[in-house]
C-alpha cells in the first residue's frame, strides 16, 4: 500500500516537508517574484484512467519548471522531451515553453521524484525519501498504468521504491526494459538534459529508441 502524506498526493503550496528546498524555494522567490517558485505538480490528461504511461523525472529546474510551474517546460530537457511526445502520438499542440502553450498529452504524465527544485539540481537521499509516498500515491492512482519511464537514476532508484523492490534487483542502465513482478514495466533512460545531450551521453537517436520499445507495451 503506499505511504500517505497528511497532505494527500501532492506536495502543497509552500511544502515545508523538506526544510533546505523550502529555504531554497523562498530565496529564489525573492530574486524572482514572477516565477512559479513552488512545488510542481504532474502535468498529463484530465482523467487518470487515461494514463497508459508514467514519466518520471529528477526534480524542476531551477529555470525550467520552478520558473514556469509545468514539469519539463522553459528549458533544454523540455525542448527534447516534448518533441519527443509529439513524434510519437503521445502530445499534441506547440510547444511553447509555457505553461499555457496548449499543449496537451495524450496516454502519459509527466512528474519528477523530487517536486521542488533543489540547489544545484542535487537532492539529497532524505529529499528524495521524504517527497517518494506523493510518487507512490500517483502511481497508484493510475488505473491504465503499463510503462514508467525514469530519466536517470534517481529517478530510477524512486520508482522503485515507491512499488516496493530493490535497486540491486534492477540496475539502470539506458536502454533497458524491467518486468516488474505484478507492476507496469519499467524502462530507463538517461536525462533528457542539455549536459548529457552535449556531451553526446545521450543522442536524440538514443532518446528516440527507448520510446521505440516503450510504445508496443503501450498497445498491449
Amino acid at each position: 500500500m503506499p505511504t500517505v502524506h497528511p497532505f494527500g498526493s501532492r506536495p502543497p503550496s509552500g511544502c515545508p516537508l523538506c526544510p533546505r528546498l523550502a529555504d531554497f524555494r523562498d530565496n529564489n522567490r525573492a530574486a524572482f517574484p514572477d516565477w512559479h517558485n513552488d512545488p510542481v505538480v504532474p502535468f498529463g490528461p484530465a482523467q487518470p484512467a487515461e494514463v497508459r504511461l508514467l514519466i518520471v523525472g529528477l526534480a524542476p529546474g531551477l529555470r525550467g519548471a520552478n520558473r514556469t510551474g509545468r514539469p519539463f517546460t522553459g528549458d533544454y530537457a523540455g525542448d527534447l522531451l516534448y518533441a519527443t511526445l509529439k513524434k510519437y502520438g503521445l502530445a499534441a499542440g506547440i510547444y511553447e515553453a509555457r505553461p499555457d502553450d496548449g499543449l496537451r498529452l495524450i496516454g502519459c504524465e509527466i512528474t519528477n521524484a523530487v517536486r521542488c527544485v533543489p540547489p544545484e539540481n542535487k537532492p539529497t537521499p532524505a529529499e528524495i525519501a521524504t517527497c517518494r509516498p506523493f510518487l507512490e500515491a500517483q502511481i497508484a492512482s493510475l488505473p491504465a498504468l503499463r510503462a514508467i519511464l525514469a530519466l536517470g537514476t534517481i529517478a530510477h532508484g524512486s520508482v522503485l521504491a515507491a512499488l516496493g523492490q530493490r535497486k540491486s534487483a534492477w540496475p539502470f542502465a539506458h536502454g533497458a526494459l524491467h518486468r516488474l513482478p505484478g507492476g507496469p514495466v519499467l524502462a530507463d533512460s538517461y536525462h533528457c538534459s542539455r549536459y548529457n545531450t552535449n556531451t553526446g551521453r545521450l543522442t536524440e537517436a538514443m532518446f528516440h529508441a527507448v520510446f521505440d520499445q516503450v510504445r508496443p507495451i503501450l498497445a498491449d
